[in-house]
């Protein structure tokens, strides 16, 4: 046990990582199951319909415009002069106090507005470009219709595990993110084995709607008890210490789905809906990684927040350094071994096979995934200083996949899509590099 206990430390896991780690282990072990049970319960064209159901819903960053990650930063710095009391309210510096309250309650009308919008506007564009493929003969209108409007429901709750995150209560988000985990997991077997069909992505988004709607209101009531009666006598400025960094993170969240989401509705439309249940299955696979490997970065980004705003860079870079390295040697190997099995699969002809892209597309979208883990790496830290610099290569970044994407996806299906994105990514990592570089050196010297 204590040889367990070196090698964690040695491996910087902490609660929070642990609690995240273990999210992620239960997700690699019920992946595999729901897949199965997908491929078993689903016909080709209903998961095609499934999979454009989740990237459908991605256009959320339309209306979100990235304030998620502005929550997060903008907490910590405050959250570096308060702590809680006994009975779990926030206490301590008045002033800190005070912004910490204004911001919550500016995030909470921003996403009540934008629950809205989302709700009415990707419920009607989702729902005629889905009636684009009427000639199968599936029930998908009412299932859409609902699954769309408890989205727009968990859109309107994202604030409040930002706000969280922000506080540092980064390992009881991710205890809770574990919980959820497992019972959607099970909820959705169970709704694929009595012949839900589409009905499962009702089923899974409902019941993470209810557990968090428990953690938020119950084990952390006297949290935004505070946020919501406490009169704020100093507030944060949205217009000037907010929108500096939230229009760029907008932008780069817009152009984002052009990089991440995309490419299932583009060969959905191109290639029909049993492409698409192919691109879908394995880009969740080879996705699945990448939120694995940046375990050791997500949970790290509220410390640095604190680190800088206590100018102890020293600390920040070495925590920094560690993280990232452990985060890259993750998605790695995790790359490899996902090739491996893809390929293993195919090699004896597995029926779940026939579920997925070739191991040679396959291989493509997984290099592409290890250089991006990078850029998110350094993004994470320049993020961390209340900053956004890697705007251009966001823009440019999404702008060039889409368009690629678009041409090469269209004409030669999920390779050219793959070599698309591979592509973009390394040409953006150097570029992605020197501006770190520079910000690190210059904001540094403050």
């Amino acid at each position: 046990m204590e040889h367990v206990v070196k090698l964690l430390r040695w491996f910087a896991v902490d609660r929070a990582i642990a609690y995240a780690l273990l999210n992620k282990v239960w997700l690699l072990f019920t992946g595999p199951i729901t897949l199965y049970l997908i491929s078993l319960y689903l016909t080709p064209e209903m998961q095609g319909f499934y999979y454009t159901f989740l990237s459908l819903v991605a256009l959320q960053v339309f209306l979100e415009l990235g304030f998620y990650v502005v929550i997060t930063q903008f907490a910590s710095h405050e959250w570096a002069h308060l702590s809680f009391d006994d009975s779990g309210s926030i206490v301590g510096d008045p002033t800190a106090l005070a912004r910490l309250v204004s911001l919550g309650r500016l995030v909470f009308k921003w996403y009540a507005v934008a629950s809205g919008l989302f709700i009415i506007f990707i419920g009607i564009i989702g729902y005629y470009f889905l009636s684009s493929k009427t000639s199968f003969d599936i029930i998908w209108e009412l299932p859409w219709l609902i699954f769309i409007l408890l989205s727009g429901l968990q859109l309107w709750l994202l604030p409040f595990s930002s706000l969280l995150e922000g506080c540092n209560q980064v390992a009881n988000i991710y205890k809770f993110r574990l919980i959820q985990g497992i019972i959607t997991a099970c909820i959705m077997w169970t709704t694929m084995y009595l012949g839900g069909g589409l009905w499962i992505c009702v089923a899974s988004v409902g019941s993470g709607l209810l557990v968090n709607s428990f953690f938020f209101f119950m084990h952390y009531r006297n949290f935004f008890k505070t946020i919501f009666l406490v009169n704020p006598n100093n507030k944060i400025s949205w217009q000037s210490e907010i929108w500096p960094m939230q229009w760029r993170l907008a932008v780069g969240g817009i152009v984002g789905y052009f990089m991440f989401s995309l490419y299932v509705p583009i060969i959905f439309h191109y290639h029909g809906p049993i492409v698409a249940g192919k691109m879908g299955m394995t880009w969740q696979i080879v996705g699945s990684l990448g939120p694995l490997a940046m375990a050791w970065i997500s949970t790290k980004v509220p410390s640095w927040g604190i680190f800088i705003a206590k100018n102890q860079f020293s600390e920040l870079d070495q925590s920094f350094y560690k993280a990232s390295a452990i985060s890259l040697a993750v998605i790695t190997s995790g790359a490899l071994v996902v090739w491996l099995i893809v390929y293993g699969l195919n090699y004896i002809q597995h029926p779940i096979s026939e579920r997925m892209l070739a191991p040679l597309p396959t291989g493509v979208f997984l290099l592409g995934f290890i250089v991006i883990q990078a850029l998110q790496c350094l993004s994470s830290y320049l993020r961390a200083h209340k900053k956004e610099p890697f705007l251009f290569i966001s823009v440019g970044g999404g702008l060039m996949t889409g368009l690629l994407v678009w041409v090469l996806g269209s004409k030669f299906g999920p390779i050219g899509a793959g070599a698309s994105f591979l592509f973009v990514s390394m040409v953006l990592l150097p570029f992605g590099f020197r501006i770190w570089l520079r910000c690190r050196r210059e904001w540094h010297k403050e």
